[in-house]
């Protein structure tokens, strides 16, 4: 069966992303005031939805109910990359420090053919900006 078959196999994108934020207010605050993202919507205090082109980014207090534990201090629970255009990278990087964000890895050009640029938002999960080069 080919997996264009199967109901699974014909899925073509991630509509949303959501992270359980350990700190909520702290993880609201970066993603509207320093990353700057719009806020699509607000279900109530533990769930913000932000727009970045057509995905949504959710912050959300891990549901009630569930028996996750929380993703231990200063271990990330997953690394998002947000793509802007070559020359935006460094100035992502210079307004990233203005708003002392500590980087964890300063913009590099990659062997692989990407400019980066790492650092992490209030609950420790890695960031990277990049740009095709």
């Amino acid at each position: 069966m080919s997996q264009s078959a199967t109901a699974l196999g014909r899925i073509r994108s991630v509509d949303y992303t959501v992270i359980f934020a350990r700190d909520i207010a702290a993880m609201r605050g970066f993603y509207q005031n320093i990353m700057r993202f719009p806020v699509e919507r607000e279900l109530g205090p533990d769930w913000t939805e932000h727009r970045i082109g057509a995905n949504i980014l959710a912050l959300a207090r891990p549901h009630a109910g569930t028996d996750d534990l929380p993703t231990p201090k200063g271990s990330a629970s997953l690394q998002l990359a947000f793509r802007v255009a070559p020359d935006d990278v460094n100035r992502c990087e210079l307004e990233l420090r203005a708003a002392g964000v500590p980087i964890v890895s300063p913009a590099t050009d990659q062997p692989w053919g990407h400019r980066t640029l790492f650092f992490r938002d209030p609950d420790g999960n890695l960031l990277e900006i990049y740009a095709d080069i």
